[in-house]
C-alpha cells in the first residue's frame, strides 16, 4: 500500500499589534483539517522571539493534538542561547525542529556559533533526541553563487542531521521537479515538502516574491494583473491557483505538500476541502 502523503501547514505568532486570541482562532477553525503538524515560526531577532513560539507549539500539540514544529532561526543566537531554547523544547514535549539560519537583521550582532544552518543542525542533534527539519530553495537559495553550490549546502544539511526539507514557495512545479532531479543526482535521501503559499492578494505576492526571488510564471502573472483591484476574485484565481499546484504535485508522487497559510484560515480550508481526497 502506497504511503500516505503528508499534509501540513505553517502559521505564525501574533504579530505587533494583533492579539493572542487571534492565533487561538486561527487554531480552533484549523483543527477539523487534521494536518499532520503545524510549523509554527519565530521572529526575527533573536532568543526573546522564541517564548510565542514555544508557547503556540505547546498549544497545538497539548490542546489540538498535532504535532508542532518549532521554528529555529541561528544567525543572532549563540550556543547557550540555542540551548536554553532546546532546554524549553524538551521541557514542553517539543521534539520536532525546524532548523535556520535566518535573516540577518540590521544593528544586532551575528552569531560566531552558528554560521551556516548546518552547523545549527549538528548542535540541535547533539543537544537531544529531537527530529531536525530543514529549509531548501527549489530556485537557489539568494545567497548561493550557483544552484550547483546551494544543493552541495543542502547535502551538508542533511549529513549533519536534517531528515525532512520544506521548500521555499514556488509558483512554477516545474523547478520543484527539476530540484528534486538535482537532490537525486547529489543522493540527497530526505523527504521534500513542497511548500505553497496561496495568494490572497497582489502585494502580498509581490513583496514576499521580492524577499525570496522567487519566480512569477506568465501564467500567475496575468492572474495578479487581471483581479488586482477585484479582491475576491483574487482570493478565488490564488486559491485555484494553489489548488492546480497541489493537485499536480500530488500526481507526481511528491512526499507532502507544506501550506502556507499566512494565518488565513479560511483559504487553507477551501484548499484543504478542494484536495484531501488526494492524499
Amino acid at each position: 500500500m502506497k504511503k500516505k502523503q503528508s499534509f501540513s501547514f505553517e502559521i505564525y505568532p501574533p504579530r505587533k499589534n494583533d492579539t493572542v486570541d487571534k492565533i487561538y482562532k486561527v487554531l480552533e477553525e484549523l483543527k477539523g483539517l487534521k494536518p499532520d503538524f503545524i510549523s509554527v515560526t519565530f521572529g526575527a531577532g533573536g532568543s526573546a522571539n522564541s517564548k510565542n513560539t514555544l508557547d503556540i507549539s505547546r498549544l497545538v500539540q497539548e490542546k489540538y493534538h498535532t504535532k508542532s514544529i518549532v521554528h529555529l532561526p541561528c544567525i543572532h543566537l549563540n550556543k547557550d542561547d540555542i540551548r536554553v531554547i532546546l532546554n524549553e523544547c524538551k521541557a514542553y514535549g517539543l521534539k520536532n525542529i525546524l532548523a535556520l539560519r535566518g535573516d540577518v537583521v540590521e544593528g544586532k550582532q551575528v552569531s560566531k556559533d552558528f554560521s551556516y544552518a548546518s552547523d545549527l543542525i549538528s548542535f540541535i542533534k547533539s543537544e537531544g533526541d529531537f527530529t531536525v527539519y530543514a529549509a531548501c530553495y527549489p530556485e537557489k537559495h539568494n545567497d548561493a553563487k550557483s544552484m550547483a553550490d546551494d544543493i552541495r549546502n543542502l547535502k551538508l544539511k542533511v549529513d549533519a542531521g536534517a531528515e525532512i526539507l520544506l521548500t521555499q514557495l514556488f509558483f512554477d512545479n516545474s523547478d520543484f521537479y527539476r530540484f528534486k532531479e538535482y537532490c537525486d543526482i547529489a543522493d540527497i535521501k530526505a523527504k521534500i515538502y513542497a511548500g505553497i503559499m496561496p495568494v490572497a492578494n497582489k502585494r502580498q505576492v509581490l513583496k514576499i516574491t521580492s524577499m525570496c526571488k522567487a519566480k512569477i510564471p506568465r501564467k500567475f502573472e496575468q492572474i495578479l494583473h487581471k483581479y488586482e483591484n477585484n479582491d475576491k476574485a483574487m482570493v478565488d484565481a490564488g486559491i485555484a491557483y494553489a489548488i492546480d499546484q497541489i493537485v499536480d504535485l500530488l500526481t507526481n508522487d511528491v512526499d507532502g505538500i507544506h501550506l502556507y497559510t499566512m494565518n488565513n484560515s479560511y483559504i487553507a480550508k477551501r484548499i484543504y476541502e478542494a484536495t484531501h481526497s488526494l492524499f
